[in-house]
């Protein structure tokens, strides 16, 4: 009987989490037919390069950089690669594609996802909640929904290149090709070059021992794993030398991104005063950037002379624990080195935003900053035997995808 009334439970939510599913697909579907512009700053430099050239004409939406008298994208260029053989066949700003180009990579995103998860073990039904929810009660969905920023865009795609150097590792066991796809992703987003550490980690192997059970033979590791560490290494130094190469051919300077050089008159927001007055980085940002990681919740505003109407939206986010708890479900991971590897990683690479200007800002729900290590802890929630914790896992979705739906349909709604 217990069982007969779980199984209707998960029933009933798998129909409304479908209900939430279908409205954010048309939702997505009718933002890419009629809201894509074509605007992309990378389409821009998709552009460029089609005419052999690293800068743009002008800017197609802000934050680039004016360095002498030539206007640059300060972005890192995978993106518009990705982008630039429709950019060849329909233009600049003629493909208006970048909405639909980013559901299309969200779709990779999930195959590999989907094939990970078999690897993992991950019982069908669990698989399926799962992808769910990394479609619509995660960031990738907003970062879809946005796709014809720039910003949004070059996010989902370096959370596929993420995705797929842990596919290398867990379903190829090809360190060589997990290091290729690290190397994409750093030249998407620069924090993807902290994920090595957790991927050698995760390639070792485990030997059993008759008298001791199991151990670590380090000896043995170190001898098989020379020559794909090696290996590996070879296109994340090649993607580092490209990314350091193209810095210098605009401005001069390995190093120099061109944030020192952003151009984008007009501007008065908290964003922009925040970068010309306290800089990039600054421990001032910290207490804004932690709670709205860990504890912001969903802020609506309301005016009026009986604060009935809704009037605005806070576009800062809200908690990844508040629109995705069903990332809660980590806490059972199982404690190894694998863990531990993979903690460190997140711990740098969240640490380092938590003291950035920017948290993700314009965002209507999940904070899009947390896509850059969210697939390490996806799979360090996944090793391992799964407690009974993950019965809950059903409800922890549904309400993800519900909240992201709410939130998603009152803003474009009411134009928040």
């Amino acid at each position: 009987m217990h069982r007969s009334s779980e199984d209707t439970r998960n029933r009933a939510l798998a129909i409304l989490a479908g209900l939430g599913a279908l409205a954010l697909v048309g939702l997505l579907i009718l933002r890419g037919i009629l809201r894509d512009s074509g605007l992309n700053s990378h389409g821009a430099l998709a552009d460029a390069f089609l005419h052999g050239r690293l800068w743009i004409e002008s800017c197609p939406e802000i934050d680039c950089a004016l360095f002498q008298g030539r206007t640059y994208v300060i972005f890192p260029p995978l993106p518009a690669l990705v982008a630039l053989p429709f950019v060849a066949l329909f233009g600049f700003p003629g493909f208006k594609g970048f909405v639909l180009l980013a559901m299309a990579l969200g779709a990779l995103s999930l195959w590999a996802w989907h094939r990970i998860f078999r690897a993992l073990d991950v019982e069908d039904a669990d698989a399926l909640w799962l992808l769910a929810a990394i479609a619509f009660a995660s960031p990738l969905f907003q970062v879809t929904l946005r796709s014809e920023g720039v910003w949004f865009y070059a996010q989902s795609v370096g959370f596929l290149m993420t995705t797929l150097s842990l596919w290398a590792v867990i379903c190829r066991r090809s360190l060589p090709l997990a290091g290729l796809f690290v190397a994409l992703a750093f030249l998407c987003r620069q924090m993807a070059i902290f994920y090595p550490l957790f991927l050698l980690v995760l390639a070792m192997p485990r030997r059993q021992d008759a008298q001791e059970g199991w151990h670590e033979s380090w000896r043995d590791t170190a001898r098989d794993l020379v020559r794909p560490v090696l290996l590996a290494g070879i296109p994340v130094i090649v993607g580092l030398i490209v990314y350091f190469a193209y810095n210098y051919a605009r401005f001069g300077s390995p190093a120099e991104t061109g944030y020192a050089f952003i151009h984008n008159p007009g501007s008065a927001g908290f964003i922009w005063r925040r970068i010309t007055e306290v800089g990039l980085f600054s421990r001032d940002y910290l207490l804004f950037n932690t709670l709205y990681l860990f504890l912001q919740g969903v802020h609506f505003e309301f005016g009026g002379p009986y604060l009935t109407q809704l009037t605005g939206l806070d576009r800062s986010g809200s908690a990844l624990l508040v629109m995705s708890p069903w990332l809660l479900l980590a806490f059972y991971a199982r404690l190894d080195r694998a863990f531990a590897a993979g903690a460190v990683v997140i711990a740098i690479i969240a640490g380092i935003t938590l003291f950035y200007h920017s948290n993700g800002a314009d965002q209507t729900a999940t904070q899009r900053y947390t896509l850059d290590w969210l697939p390490i802890l996806i799979v360090l929630m996944l090793r391992g035997e799964r407690p009974r914790a993950f019965a809950a896992l059903p409800l922890l979705v549904t309400w993800g995808i519900l909240a992201n739906a709410a939130v998603t349909l009152l803003a474009s709604l009411h134009r928040l």
